[in-house]
C-alpha cells in the first residue's frame, strides 16, 4: 500500500513504524494492536501520513487522553510557534530542569556588532549561548548553513564580556536547538567546529524527546482536554509545562476553564506525568 508523506513523497506504508509510534505513547500492546487493525481496514491507495496520524490519534484518545497527549508530542512542539518565542522559553525550561541558570531574550554586544541571543545558560561556571531554530513545517530540517552562520555570531560574541549572570561573563560554548532535525552535514560541521546540537531526536539518548520523557517536561500544548485558545492563554500566563498546571491548578481558572473541565485537565496532566 502506497501512502503520501508530508513532503509529498510516495512511500510504502510501514505498519511496524506505526506500531512503534503508538507503543512509545505508553499504550498497552492490546490497544496498539486494535488501533492498527482498525486503521488497516480503512487504508486506501494514496492516503496521507497526516490522515493516518489523525486516525491513530483519535482512536488512541478514546482509550486514554494521556497516551494521546504523548503521541501528539512532536506536533505539540510545533504549536509553540509560529515565531518560536514560546519554544525558546520552553527550551530554557528544559535546561532549568537540569539545574542550569537561564536567561532568555537577550541583546548582547559582540566585538563587531550586536546580536539577539535566544537563551543563555550557566552551570559550574560554564556559560553557553543557545540559538533556537524553530520550524513550522515538520519536513523542514536545519541544514549546514545554520551552524555555519551561528558559529560566526558565537565567535563575535565570545570576544567580549557580557552582563549575564554576573557583571562580567564570557560565553564559553554555543548550542543550536531545533524542534525538527539537523541534516548530516549540519551535524558533521557542528561536531568539527565544537558546537553543541539538540534536536527532536539528536543526540541519541539526550534528545529533546528523551529529555521530555526522562523529566516529565511535557508542553501544555500536547494536552487533549484543552482547546487551542486555552493553550494560548496559558502560554501567555507563562505556563509552558504540564507539571506546572499540577503545581498551580488555580491558573486554569484564570484561563477561564470551568471547574468540571479543570478536573479533566488535571486528571490528564497527572496521568501523563506519572504513567512511566
Amino acid at each position: 500500500m502506497k501512502i503520501v508523506k508530508h513532503s509529498g513523497h510516495i512511500v510504502d506504508f510501514n505498519v511496524d513504524k506505526l506500531k512503534q509510534s503508538l507503543l512509545k505513547s505508553g499504550a498497552p500492546h492490546k490497544t496498539v494492536y486494535n488501533i492498527v487493525q482498525s486503521i488497516q481496514k480503512e487504508m486506501h491507495e494514496g492516503m496521507t501520513t497526516k490522515q493516518v496520524y489523525k486516525q491513530a490519534f483519535a482512536l488512541l484518545k478514546k482509550t486514554s487522553n494521556a497516551h494521546a497527549a504523548r503521541y501528539n508530542l512532536r506536533a505539540a512542539l510545533q504549536i509553540l510557534g509560529p515565531a518560536g518565542f514560546f519554544f525558546e522559553k520552553y527550551i530554557a525550561r528544559l535546561y532549568a530542569s537540569e539545574n542550569f541558570e537561564t536567561k532568555t531574550n537577550l541583546l548582547l554586544d559582540g566585538k563587531c556588532v550586536s546580536h539577539e541571543v535566544d537563551v543563555a545558560i550557566k552551570k559550574q561556571n560554564t556559560i553557553s549561548m543557545i540559538e533556537c531554530k524553530f520550524h513550522n513545517s515538520r519536513e523542514a530540517n536545519s541544514d549546514v548553513k545554520v551552524p555555519m552562520y551561528i558559529l560566526s555570531r558565537f565567535n563575535d560574541l565570545k570576544s567580549n564580556r557580557h552582563k549575564l549572570f554576573s557583571g562580567s561573563d564570557i560565553i564559553d560554548h554555543c548550542i543550536i536547538v531545533t524542534n525538527n532535525r539537523f541534516t548530516s552535514d549540519a551535524i558533521a560541521f557542528a561536531d568539527c567546529s565544537g558546537l553543541g546540537l539538540l534536536s527532536w531526536d539528536y543526540p541519541s539518548g539526550e534528545s529533546i524527546k528523551d529529555k521530555i520523557d526522562s523529566n516529565n517536561l511535557y508542553p501544555i500544548t500536547c494536552l487533549t482536554t484543552l482547546t487551542m485558545a486555552e493553550k494560548e492563554k496559558l502560554l501567555i500566563l507563562n505556563i509552558l509545562l504540564v507539571k506546572e498546571l499540577i503545581n498551580d491548578s488555580d491558573i486554569l481558572e484564570k484561563a477561564g476553564i470551568s471547574n468540571n473541565r479543570i478536573k479533566n485537565v488535571l486528571k490528564e496532566a497527572s496521568q501523563l506525568c506519572n504513567y512511566l
